[in-house]
């Protein structure tokens, strides 16, 4: 009796199995009536471009050198008794200090010769103004006589006030040789070399030394073409930073000081001339700057009102790339007129608040549709119907 319940039951139980998992087989394989729409639109970033005023900055690079130098001689021969201790090359010394001194023997009896000298012919002044008082007297006893110039001694009076000044002029210079027998500083100068020693005989023009000034130093900057077209106006006076690298770099304050004038013929810059006061830091405490030194010389220029300042890697054959308001690409041609480090100075083709992408897709097309990095997409579907 069970073995035919089951005969009739197994048919039918095989039979619902198999309903269910055709069942369960078709709503696995049947397509769902809505798919999630995928949004394909590349992602960007953008920022936002404002306008501003930039100082321009330019630097070049040149050697410091003396403001002056000068090739010391003497002025009056004899031997030398004594030199500065400092009168040595690479010495320091101040102006007015006394290099060296000849020796004055001779120098100071010229001088007492010629004041005797003046001391006679003043004598002989007044004695023959005496004889002309009297002369002219014995002219007015006999006003009818013709009396010559002669007679009323008037040349001999001329000569004798003559040999007076003759006299003052030797007086003077043997004062002058005598004072040039100490050959001392013009200025504040180092030492760069000294040509005589003690006991040496010198002669009248000898080069006894090679001073360079230090009350001021000089650096000649080549202003390239591209940054002379933003100097202003009158660079005289402008202030400047002196810079010298290395371990125990440092910066020093200068000023523009002059332009040359010129273009050079060769590389066709400008020369403007950086004045340094005190480069040896004698009268203050800056750090010596010493003549030879390669430094970089930095000053403002020109400002520029209403530029836009973008990195280089944007602008691509003076083209960058922009977001309308459609959230598409769009190229603009702009114009550089400056470059300084990594960026690039615009100053047409830009407007303020307008969207810059800062990174562009591989290949960009003029209304390529975009995404913008963090901005809501709640409207895929609609984007990706525009697409």
């Amino acid at each position: 009796m069970r073995m035919n319940i089951l005969r009739w039951i197994l048919p039918f139980a095989v039979l619902v199995i198999g309903a269910v998992g055709a069942i369960g087989i078709n709503a696995i394989a049947s397509d769902p009536t809505e798919k999630e729409p995928i949004d394909s639109r590349p992602v960007v970033e953008v920022e936002l471009i404002s306008a501003l005023d930039h100082q321009v900055m330019i630097n070049s690079y040149g050697e410091v050198k003396p403001f002056e130098q000068t090739q010391l001689s003497v002025q009056v021969s004899g031997e030398v008794m004594y030199w500065h201790p400092n009168f040595i090359a690479g010495g320091i010394v101040a102006r007015g200090d006394v290099l060296m001194r000849i020796e004055k023997d001779n120098y100071e009896a010229a001088l007492l010769q010629a004041q005797a000298e003046l001391s006679r012919a003043k004598a002989a002044l007044i004695e023959e103004q005496a004889l002309a008082n009297v002369a002219a007297d014995e002219a007015k006893r006999f006003p009818n006589k013709k009396h010559t110039d002669l007679f009323l001694r008037k040349p001999q009076v001329m000569s004798a006030k003559a040999s007076v000044k003759s006299a003052e002029a030797a007086l003077k210079r043997a004062q002058r040789d005598l004072d040039n027998c100490e050959v001392v500083a013009p200025y504040d100068a180092l030492v760069v070399a000294r040509n005589v020693g003690l006991g040496q005989f010198v002669g009248v023009g000898t080069s006894v030394a090679q001073l360079n000034n230090i009350e001021a130093a000089e650096v000649i900057i080549p202003i390239a073409g591209f940054d002379s077209a933003f100097l202003p106006k009158n660079v005289a006076g402008i202030k400047a930073n002196v810079t010298q690298s290395g371990l125990n770099g440092f910066t020093r304050q200068a000023f523009i000081d002059r332009d040359l004038g010129v273009v050079d013929t060769q590389t066709r810059m400008v020369n403007l001339v950086v004045r340094i006061d005190d480069p040896y830091g004698l009268k203050s405490d800056q750090p010596a700057i010493k003549f030879g030194a390669f430094v970089q010389v930095d000053f403002a220029g020109k400002t520029l009102n209403r530029i836009y300042r973008l990195p280089q890697d944007l602008v691509n054959n003076q083209t960058v790339w922009l977001l309308n308001d459609d959230n598409k690409l769009e190229p603009r041609k702009v114009q550089v007129i400056r470059e300084e480090g990594e960026f690039f100075f615009v100053n047409v083709g830009l407007n303020d608040n307008e969207r810059i992408v800062t990174t562009v897709p591989e290949y960009p097309q003029e209304g390529m549709a975009v995404k913008v990095a963090g901005a809501d997409s709640s409207d895929v579907q609609a984007s990706s119907q525009k697409l």
